[in-house]
């Protein structure tokens, strides 16, 4: 899991002059016994929960955040208890810190939002805990951690994430982020980053740390606050400036997650030059021209893409960044141009494995025939 949970909030049409932590909930609120009666979600007791994760043991730590720590652990799926390690299901625990800010109407606040949003590339909230004074959540468990994980640690448990695979994450990603945006789910991420999109052991992303509204009510009443609750480096210069809070904000921290994928650096770094230190202000100048984009784009997936497709997921990367938020695209316009440079990119991949095949089987034969491989349009 990430460092930091993030909130969830209801996409609202009118503007505010003040800074919005959290919104509404849900239309019509509903009880605590409504919210943890879902058909979505599993009761497990504190017990089953205490003994699938190894008495909270600290090597099953997977992360901490505001809300507390997170326990891997393993359950059976049919019986809802405590499996022995590397049996059964994996799940993400995660515990409420009862020394922490945030507590019961927060975590309440969770389960709302998460019983009713299910999709492909979220990570499902599998169920809760909630027994005297222990609150948990349990979460599907995602083998191969953070994309932050696997484009910055230097590991070899964590070896250079390959271009093809950049792409799939970006895709899978900006599915999740149109979901939260279409009007089904009407939601603002708000805390959109490399940290918070996870890794299955198939290598599909999903969002991740949902969080919770640290204050906001459960009376169905907007909540305004003065305090600013992004990551600074991913969050719109917009939202940072007046608080104000649109899809749009979504889409520039995933101009932010873009340019961490073509660069493999992260967005604040004070240990590079002092004109590098913010990746975004460096690196907007080479967007622009195709040639210089190629100087910039991460060293460790040389040779794996096609140079038309790097060009257009930076003039992509470039469009998420415009200051003006309505210049910016649209969620699933996202998730149209990944799809349509994937494909891209796999057919320069099929033209350049083809062309190698003939080459070595004309060696002898004369000179090789030419493939010709044409890159599309986006």
């Amino acid at each position: 899991m990430g460092s930091c949970f993030s909130v969830w909030l209801k996409i609202e049409s009118s503007r505010l002059d003040v800074k919005v932590t959290s919104a509404t909930v849900p239309p019509s609120p509903r009880s605590q016994d409504e919210i943890l009666q879902s058909p979505n979600l599993k009761s497990f007791s504190f017990n089953v929960l205490k003994t699938a994760t190894r008495n909270f043991r600290p090597d099953s730590v997977l992360g901490e955040g505001g809300f507390g720590l997170v326990f891997k652990g393993w359950i059976d799926e049919q019986s809802l208890t405590a499996a022995k390690p590397g049996t059964g299901t994996v799940i993400a625990v995660k515990r409420l810190n009862q020394d922490g800010v945030q507590g019961h109407q927060e975590w309440l606040t969770e389960i709302n939002y998460l019983g009713q949003l299910s999709h492909p590339n979220l990570v499902q909230l599998i169920g809760y805990c909630l027994e005297d004074d222990q609150r948990l959540l349990v979460y599907e468990f995602m083998s191969r951690g953070s994309l932050e994980n696997h484009l910055f640690r230097r590991s070899s448990y964590f070896p250079p994430l390959s271009w093809s695979l950049r792409l799939k994450a970006a895709l899978g990603a900006a599915k999740g982020l149109a979901y939260l945006h279409s009007p089904e789910a009407k939601v603002i991420y708000r805390d959109f980053k490399c940290s918070n999109i996870l890794i299955d052991s198939d290598y599909n992303a999903k969002l991740s740390d949902f969080g919770l509204a640290k204050d906001g009510p459960m009376d169905g009443k907007s909540h305004v606050s003065t305090r600013v609750m992004g990551t600074y480096g991913y969050a719109a210069p917009e939202y940072m400036a007046t608080g104000h809070l649109t899809e749009r904000s979504d889409i520039y921290s995933f101009g932010v997650v873009l340019l961490e994928i073509l660069t493999g650096k992260r967005c604040i770094d004070n240990n590079r030059p002092s004109n590098e230190h913010v990746l975004v202000d460096f690196a907007k100048p080479y967007l622009t021209n195709k040639r210089r984009v190629l100087q910039i784009m991460d060293r460790r997936i040389l040779g794996q893409y096609s140079p038309d497709v790097a060009t257009r997921a930076a003039v992509l990367t470039m469009k998420c960044l415009a200051i003006e938020p309505k210049q910016r695209p649209t969620a699933d316009e996202l998730v149209k141009v990944l799809e349509q440079l994937q494909d891209m990119q796999k057919g320069s991949d099929t033209c350049r494995t083809e062309t190698g095949r003939r080459h070595n089987g004309n060696r002898d034969v004369g000179r090789p025939r030419q493939v010709a491989c044409r890159s599309g349009s986006v």
